[in-house]
């Protein structure tokens, strides 16, 4: 059974997969401090609490905190009696070498992104992600990573206004009733929710005239859904693009090349 698991920069997903399908998901804040012990004794109650009984024997790992990625090495050495595979490193190999300049280093959960929409969806898309970073993924015709864009994230932002400014205070985003907002928090919520409905359409309008093709939009990421409620800024929504990717790479390092 394998093991899957996902460290961004706030939270870290991991997921069982049996083959098929996901059979379990939790979710926990990402900390570079938690030991293998205590990401052991954390997931071991949460299977036993849900009654998912089964022998992890491989487990594969993308992380875009180098620092935790040690412990997670070692979780999976120290209970499960495995060498994970960790995407970015050398023995781990991708469907498709990115075509990015030389010396670059493209961040794990890009890579994996790539790996879930093109096998899901081919070629010639733009992968947007709303993470702690909001991030654009160009997959080309034959599935590599050509590059993207990277731009604050939601909550991110939201926490520079709030931090910035003593006057604005800490305000969730939501979709608001009105563009012209008549009090402080709509007027915050209107900026960030329309601003990045702009911000959206307009990177990814700049992506497909460069490119100069027809290109799909897959979207990724919590927030993702409400910003499709105000217009149509994404082909398809994929909750689990990031794990699937993993579970991509992981058959391909499976298969001999």
């Amino acid at each position: 059974m394998l093991l899957a698991i996902d460290c961004g920069n706030t939270n870290t997903v991991f997921s069982i997969w049996d083959g098929k399908t996901f059979i379990a998901t939790w979710r926990t804040s990402t900390e570079w401090q938690r030991t293998a012990d205590q990401y052991y004794v954390w997931l071991s109650t949460l299977m036993r609490f849900q009654n998912v009984d089964v022998t992890i024997d491989e487990v594969i790992v993308s992380s875009t905190v180098p620092r935790v990625v040690f412990n997670l090495r070692v979780l999976a050495d120290r209970y499960f009696n495995c060498r994970p595979w960790v995407v970015g490193k050398p023995d781990c190999l991708l469907p498709h070498d990115p075509r990015v300049d030389a010396g670059t280093q493209v961040g794990p959960d890009r890579l994996v992104n790539t790996a879930g929409a093109f096998d899901r969806h081919g070629g010639d898309l733009i992968v947007v992600d709303f993470g702690t970073a909001t991030t654009f993924d160009v997959v080309d015709t034959d599935g590599a990573y050509v590059g993207g864009v990277i731009a604050p994230g939601v909550n991110l932002s939201l926490e520079a206004l709030h931090n910035a400014a003593a006057a604005l205070p800490h305000v969730d985003i939501t979709k608001p009733q009105r563009v012209v907002g008549t009090n402080t928090v709509a007027c915050m919520q209107s900026g960030v929710f329309w601003g990045y409905i702009g911000l959206v359409r307009e990177i990814c309008a700049r992506i497909k005239a460069e490119r100069g093709v027809e290109m799909q939009v897959i979207a990724t990421g919590g927030l993702a859904p409400l910003f499709q409620q105000a217009e149509h800024l994404f082909d398809f929504f994929e909750e689990d693009l990031t794990m699937h990717g993993l579970t991509v790479i992981h058959q391909y390092n499976k298969v001999p090349q």
